[in-house]
């Protein structure tokens, strides 16, 4: 087991760098079923999320070369259906994406049931539903999905009751090898979309609409390989972006997409932060106090739920009350028994969180629920002045690219051990 231990109430000050998205990287990686050819894939994060994906694809048969290690050779012409092994799909959410993928390219799609944070409900009968309406049977027994459509797939017209990420990616992923017009309504915008539509169209889809609520596919008989570069990851930049603020320090964020980030930044600088945007960086700094404010998470271009935990962070450092409403899912809020070891006043009603800030948090042995939970328990020890150690870190290494080396290289002090299982969490708690 691995640990991470930090001595905080440092300020962050200097430069850091924004990986590949995370989300959008993996949805790219999977699409690479249906291109039956050579693609090279650059700009990747150096997280596990990703290095499980790529053994997932080779234990179906594709080919994976490592050109360095941010760029990989993605070889999928000898690609088997129906072969992702049960305990590489379970340990990430996006290998739902498999089903597209295979429905797309085998006509049938024979995959175990996803896995991922533990942060509420997350159904895939939105994707079930599109999947049917192109024709596909779908049933779902002993932890495995599959797809069936011995017919072939049929265009047509898809409306999502609520909006889905996963569910848009994977019916663009299916219909499009699929002959006719696909209308999806009701669809996700979000940049990680709109950077899978725009790697397809790369390879040779016929694809509009992305990042807007309406997306047209219009199937096309055969994709290319291509060379595609991965978009800036506006989680990460964000996550930077309120550990500026909350240490009260200054920070240079590289290699972003600024209107990807323009609900980040209307919210820092409400609460008294410091934002300037450029072409492909921004400058996050705070000198005075923070102002409470109210967070509603919503999909893009809204606050993005990814962002929740680690802004709840940046409210306990503010006077006053705030009140930080979930919207996307139910159970986001169990990384809070671990800010109350830090000595945060919250009371969680129901999906909204009330957050009496202003009081001094102290450093404390916690742990990480989740991945973005995981991360905001970072940015809440380089708050507080002492030792803070964060246990189940495996969490923030699937999606974080060397998260401890960035944050030491501004400034922070911290570091990752090894630690016996024998001295665990509950032990030391």
């Amino acid at each position: 087991m691995e640990k991470i231990v930090i001595n905080g109430n440092i300020p962050l000050n200097g430069v850091i760098e924004v990986s590949g998205t995370k989300n959008a990287a993996l949805a790219v990686i999977f699409a690479n079923l249906l291109v039956e050819d050579i693609c090279v894939i650059e700009n990747l994060p150096v997280i596990s999320d990703v290095t499980v994906s790529l053994e997932i694809l080779q234990a179906m048969g594709l080919k994976i070369r490592m050109l360095n290690k941010n760029t990989i050779e993605i070889d999928s012409r000898n690609a088997a259906g129906g072969t992702s092994p049960l305990e590489l799909v379970r340990k990430m959410r996006a290998s739902y994406y498999l089903l597209g993928a295979e429905l797309g390219r085998f006509r049938k799609a024979y995959v175990g049931c996803p896995g991922g944070c533990d942060i509420g409900l997350r159904p895939i009968d939105r994707h079930i539903k599109g999947f049917e309406a192109l024709g596909a049977k779908v049933t779902i027994e002993g932890g495995y999905i599959e797809a069936t459509a011995p017919k072939g797939l049929k265009a047509g017209n898809i409306y999502f009751d609520d909006n889905t990420v996963g569910g848009t990616i994977n019916v663009i992923l299916a219909a499009v090898k699929t002959k006719g017009m696909t209308v999806i309504e009701n669809a996700a915008r979000e940049p990680h979309v709109v950077d899978l539509v725009n790697f397809l169209n790369t390879c040779g889809a016929r694809i509009t609409g992305a990042g807007t609520d309406t997306i047209k596919v219009r199937g096309v008989e055969k994709l290319h390989g291509c060379t595609y570069a991965i978009i800036p990851d506006m989680i990460e930049a964000g996550t930077y972006m309120i550990a500026a603020a909350a240490t009260c320090g200054c920070l240079k964020i590289t290699n972003v997409i600024p209107k990807h980030l323009e609900a980040i930044s209307a919210k820092l600088e409400e609460m008294g932060v410091e934002v300037e945007e450029y072409d492909d960086y921004m400058i996050v700094s705070r000198k005075n106090k923070l102002v409470k404010t109210n967070v509603k998470t919503l999909p893009y271009p809204g606050f993005p739920t990814d962002l929740q935990p680690q802004m709840c962070i940046l409210l306990c450092l503010a006077n006053g009350v705030s009140y930080l409403t979930e919207t996307i899912f139910e159970s986001r809020f169990k990384y809070v028994d671990e800010l109350k070891r830090m000595g945060a006043s919250i009371k969680v009603d129901g999906r909204t969180a009330i957050i009496e800030g202003g009081a001094p948090l102290s450093a404390a042995h916690v742990r990480a629920h989740d991945l973005r939970s995981g991360v905001a328990m970072v940015i809440a020890g380089m708050t507080i002045k002492g030792r803070t150690e964060i246990e189940e870190i495996h969490h923030i290494e699937r999606g974080y690219d060397n998260i401890v080396g960035k944050l030491c290289g501004v400034g922070a002090d911290m570091k990752k051990i090894y630690i016996p299982d024998a001295l665990s969490y509950e032990m030391v708690n």
